[in-house]
């Protein structure tokens, strides 16, 4: 059996990564700092009381899987908060708590259970559309543009160091998905995004590492 482990399992498409991948038979070991009652009723390993921005929760996750092989690791963890060019000053800590989750948590969680992955793995960093800059045509939300551009180019140096050791490494973005972080607007609900997700990891391999796809399939700009 695979193991799967999702950061920000509690809700929203992390939630629905969870279950799909426990019905698809991996065992899943779901990541999140409090749980909640559809993720307790999951029927999954959950580590809960882990902030992917602490070192210590970190390192106390890495000690709670000793044993654990990792075949997928998808940080999904994400945060959006506003910002804006007349607000920054009052908006600072928003932004640099962006910054750590989106940006610096999914190459710190990666790097602190990279001794679980072996040949064959896959890790995914679930990103945004918004991190690209070609993609660009509205402006706004610059602390959340910044982080996904910064961890998109994070990734793919992650998966150039990760080929030599058998490790696939995608970056995908799920479309603009009805949950609490957009506020339950957009096109898609989290079970649809979810399963487009779901698809592109199992196409992932070493040819594609380091590649930037939306769950429908489209490859996106940089």
């Amino acid at each position: 059996m695979k193991t799967a482990l999702v950061t920000g399992a509690n809700r929203g498409i992390g939630l629905e990564l969870v279950r799909q991948l426990k019905h698809r038979g991996y065992q899943v070991i779901a990541v999140c700092r409090e749980s909640s009652p559809e993720l307790d009723q999951a029927s999954v390993r959950i580590e809960s009381g882990i902030d992917i921005t602490s070192a210590e929760d970190l390192k106390a996750l890495t000690g709670r899987l000793a044993d654990i092989r990792l075949d997928l690791l998808i940080n999904n963890a994400g945060l959006l908060r506003n910002s804006s060019l007349a607000g920054i000053e009052d908006e600072l800590d928003g932004w640099r708590a962006q910054i750590e989750v989106n940006s610096l948590a999914p190459i710190r969680v990666t790097s602190a259970l990279a001794d679980k992955l072996g040949s064959g793995a896959k890790v995914i960093v679930i990103t945004s559309r918004m991190g690209s800059i070609a993609d660009n045509t509205s402006g706004g939300h610059m602390a959340y543009r910044m982080s996904k551009a910064a961890v998109n180019a994070a990734t793919v140096s992650l998966a150039h160091e990760l080929k030599e050791r058998g490790i696939a490494v995608g970056l995908l973005h799920p479309g603009y998905v009805r949950t609490g972080m957009t506020g339950n607007t957009g096109h898609i609900d989290p079970d649809e995004a979810a399963a487009g997700l779901i698809a592109r990891i199992e196409e992932l391999s070493l040819d594609t590492t380091g590649s930037f796809h939306h769950a429908n399939g489209e490859a996106l700009p940089w």
